[in-house]
């Protein structure tokens, strides 16, 4: 059987896609082009995401600095990951490829703000699960930079736990990404 030689690069597929949530600390945002967005919450799609540690718990997403939502989550040391789901396919898209310099994602998507415990930033309330999260550390990669981060909180849908009252991913219809496809 013979095999293609490739130049390095990442083949480490498939990957989950999430929807990260962020806001700035406080109400005001420097880097919004558009006042009327100023303060509110985005919303950052990530395919590079992982879990980094069992104890302390702990994970890591990657993220390039020009991103707009890079900038609050540095700023505010904080953000939610989402996990996405068959239903969440257009919305996870979307939040990929649009700034929230310049629209207001939830608002957009229809996305639902849900207040979490242990952070400012908000959770998606169409997420089956939301994982608030606090930056330990930046790492500069090169073209990513990793937020290495320790779970703080996290919530599961009602609606997935099974009659032994464990959380059962597999209802919710969970999706992975690979090489510019949802599956």
């Amino acid at each position: 059987m013979g095999k293609s030689a490739f130049k390095p690069g990442n083949m480490l597929y498939p990957l989950p896609a999430v929807m990260v949530s962020c806001q700035y600390p406080g109400t005001s945002d420097p880097e919004c082009s558009n006042p009327a967005l100023s303060g509110r919450p985005n919303i950052l799609t990530v395919a590079w995401a992982g879990t980094v540690c069992t104890n302390p718990p702990m994970l890591s997403i990657s993220v390039r600095p020009e991103r707009y939502s890079y900038h609050m989550i540095e700023a505010a040391g904080e953000f939610v990951v989402n996990l996405t789901t068959e239903s969440l396919v257009r919305a996870t898209d979307y939040c990929g490829v649009r700034s929230g310099r310049d629209v207001d994602k939830f608002k957009e998507m229809k996305l639902t703000k849900v207040e979490a415990e242990e952070i400012s930033a908000p959770m998606i309330g169409e997420s089956p699960v939301n994982i608030e999260c606090k930056v330990e550390q930046v790492l500069e990669l090169g073209s990513h930079y990793m937020f290495l981060a320790k779970v703080v909180a996290v919530h599961a849908d009602e609606a997935y736990m099974d009659e032994r009252g464990r959380f059962d991913l597999n209802r919710a219809k969970p999706i992975v990404y690979s090489h510019g496809e949802y599956f």
